[in-house]
């Protein structure tokens, strides 16, 4: 693989190439992986691909990612919790509130503003708007996420959580009680029909396949401590599941209930570990990150 390239080997047969490359890629949208497209920066075989092309066992696709540009964002001095950075790496403890990127009126006090001014270089790979950034969490969720300060570690990273081989494990607190300890959400999810803003679970034709592994932890009344382990990482996929299944995140002011029994600024949803393999050493790291302190005082109101 070289520095701007991304290579992968097609394992089913009769899947379209975008749809193909969506799944692989699932931090970049449907409308940016058809500027990859219609650039021809996407091959099959070593022949540009079109995004209708139907994909066949074997396949080498190859996806050529831009090269890097120079960062738009400025950097702010905001305190972050950083904690793990190397020369290719850094992973951080997200508070909530913040937003990891600049976007939707967001031009400033967001995580990569933070990140350039801590961190001496970030990858470029992503553009102006997300350096370093390989994969991304709600503003109001907290927790892991790992920064790439290289073009190398990005697309090591991206290939990793292309390949599923990157774990990440959240814990949440859902309204009411699950009927189950455990179990797996299979659905397609995509943008609500009714309101463009919000996610929802769609016809495949509409959305991306979204799978996500639950177990309680713990049970209080009313209330159900859960784990979620992400197989796939679609926007608002734990909320959008634990909607799903009739007890939405407490907190959640767009999937939740209207009447919450607690004074929250957004959803009991938290990242709590996160499992990769390092882009150099290629050892594989596990890191954790304790729930914070709005979340546990929610806990011991309730008994835990």
């Amino acid at each position: 693989m070289t520095m701007n390239k991304i290579i992968f080997t097609a394992q089913n047969v009769g899947t379209r190439a975008d749809v193909f490359v969506c799944e692989k890629l699932e931090n970049k949208t449907r409308s940016a992986i058809k500027k990859l497209f219609d650039g021809g920066l996407i091959t099959i075989n070593g022949k540009s691909a079109k995004a209708s092309q139907q994909i066949c066992a074997g396949d080498e696709v190859i996806v050529t990612l831009p090269d890097a540009v120079e960062y738009s964002a400025k950097p702010e001095d905001i305190p972050i919790d950083i904690i793990y950075e190397d020369n290719d790496i850094a992973v951080v403890n997200k508070p909530q509130g913040m937003t990891v990127h600049l976007g939707n009126g967001n031009v400033d006090g967001t995580l990569v503003n933070a990140l350039l001014y801590r961190l001496d270089s970030l990858s470029g790979i992503n553009g102006v708007i997300r350096p370093g950034i390989v994969h991304r969490i709600d503003k109001d969720t907290s927790g892991l996420l790992v920064v790439a300060k290289n073009d190398k570690a990005h697309l090591s990273l991206s290939s990793q959580i292309a390949e599923k081989t990157c774990k990440r494990t959240y814990l949440a607190l859902l309204e009411g009680n699950l009927k189950t300890d455990s179990g797996t959400v299979t659905t397609y999810i995509g943008r609500s029909p009714n309101d463009r803003v919000k996610m929802a679970v769609v016809s495949p034709d509409k959305g991306k396949l979204a799978i996500t592994d639950y177990t309680v932890i713990k049970r209080y009344e009313g209330y159900t401590l859960c784990r979620f382990d992400l197989r796939t990482g679609r926007t608002h996929q734990i909320r959008v599941h634990a909607k799903h299944l009739g007890h939405p995140v407490v907190g959640d002011p767009v999937y939740g209930i209207k009447k919450q029994k607690f004074k929250l600024n957004g959803q009991l949803l938290h990242a709590a570990k996160l499992t990769l393999v390092h882009p150099t050493t290629g050892r594989e790291m596990t890191f954790e990150a304790p729930l914070p302190d709005y979340f546990t005082e929610v806990l011991k109101k309730l008994g835990g």
